[in-house]
């Protein structure tokens, strides 16, 4: 059984110690999801909401959420964020309507930046919730996950195409 990395002898919770490790360039992609009726759908598409451009203002809190991953997840490491980048893109099946978001995340250090990708679309999800609630609480977020990642001693990581879409 592999020994979790994030707690001392005495079985408490510590965050890694990562002196020792190599500074490389690491990337991250995450992924979510957010399904709504198709009024929310077009008011969104047609920048109809009454709060203002809601893709524009998500964007803007999926990169200030990045910055802040190690603030409020409590064993992240601060670290450098070189570079992310948000994007959107409407779906449509038979009578369900999603806006899939990706967030792709780089760094150099000496850990990955998976955390900052994932919290990054996560808080994009909210804020579309949040600008969006008045017309359509009954929005659905997820699934979110990572979806690739690279650099690091673990390597490269790819999610197997196919599956973004299972529920649980």
């Amino acid at each position: 059984m592999t020994r979790l990395t994030h707690f001392n002898e005495q079985g408490r919770a510590k965050m890694v110690d990562i002196t020792s490790k190599d500074s490389t360039v690491r990337t991250a992609a995450a992924k979510s999801k957010v399904s709504m009726n198709r009024e929310t759908f077009e008011k969104i598409k047609n920048q109809e909401i009454g709060k203002g451009d809601v893709l524009a203002v998500a964007q803007v809190a999926g990169i200030m959420a990045a910055k802040q991953t190690s603030n409020i997840i409590p064993m992240c490491h601060p670290i450098p964020i070189h570079g992310i980048d948000i994007a959107f893109e409407w779906e449509e099946k038979e009578d369900e309507f999603f806006l899939n978001i990706v967030a792709e995340a780089r760094t150099k250090g000496g850990t990955g930046i998976e955390m900052e990708a994932l919290t990054s679309v996560s808080v994009c999800a909210l804020t579309v919730y949040d600008m969006c609630k008045a017309i359509d609480k009954g929005m659905v977020i997820g699934p979110t996950y990572l979806q690739k990642k690279t650099g690091g001693k673990s390597g490269d990581y790819s999610r197997n195409e196919g599956i973004e879409d299972r529920e649980g």
